[in-house]
């Protein structure tokens, strides 16, 4: 089961809005805005013809609405947007550090298997032996696989990646997603490793 599609949060099912990218800084000096994709589907960017600019939030509220004039891949997952009414660098930069939303009308299908990331969010997380990771605070994407962030009292923060064999299932009705973690991946594992090796000094067998 994959965690797939768009960035990032919600408190309900209700969410009007899904978050695509984030605004990096200005570029140039006529209002252009470098952003960095927040979903599988970056190139679904292309095809946007107006978005919502506003601050990440879990349910957000008095978001702006753009007309999308250009739209330039740039390196990585960085893309150059042109939006109306934004002609200057300083206009530019006034969006620094927002969020870019579609509406959820225009969001990607999901597979049967799929979930959108924001649905992630919040999700207790356990092993497959029942004992409680913490919640899924933040889902990196890596380019490779996503990275699920866990906070945890007993363990802090945990970073596991969903990949085969590790993110077993996600199920959003039960609110809960199961892992079964690589040995080191939790940080009394490799303290428990140390301990083992410490036991095993070749010199305890000689006595």
């Amino acid at each position: 089961m994959t965690a797939a599609s768009e960035h990032k949060r919600a408190a309900s099912e209700s969410l009007r809005y899904l978050v695509v990218a984030k605004v990096l800084r200005p570029h140039g000096i006529r209002g252009e805005i470098a952003v960095q994709a927040l979903t599988h589907y970056p190139e679904r960017l292309l095809k946007l013809d107006q978005v919502y600019i506003g601050e990440l939030a879990d349910n957000p509220r008095d978001l702006r609405i753009y007309q999308v004039s250009a739209v330039r891949p740039d390196k990585k997952s960085h893309w150059l947007l042109r939006l109306a009414g934004i002609t200057d660098r300083n206009a530019a930069e006034l969006l620094r550090e927002r969020y870019l939303y579609v509406s959820m009308a225009d969001a990607v299908p999901l597979a049967d298997d799929e979930v959108y990331l924001y649905q992630v969010i919040g999700l207790q997380a356990e092993t497959v032996r029942g004992e409680s990771l913490g919640r899924v605070v933040d889902v990196m994407e890596t380019g490779a696989n996503d990275v699920f962030v866990l906070r945890s009292e007993r363990y802090g923060e945990v970073l596991i990646p969903a990949i085969n064999g590790v993110l077993l299932s996600i199920d959003v009705e039960a609110g809960r997603v199961i892992f079964d973690p690589l040995p080191g991946l939790l940080p009394d594992d490799q303290a428990d490793s140390d301990r083992d090796e410490d036991d095993s000094d070749p010199a305890d067998g000689d006595l």
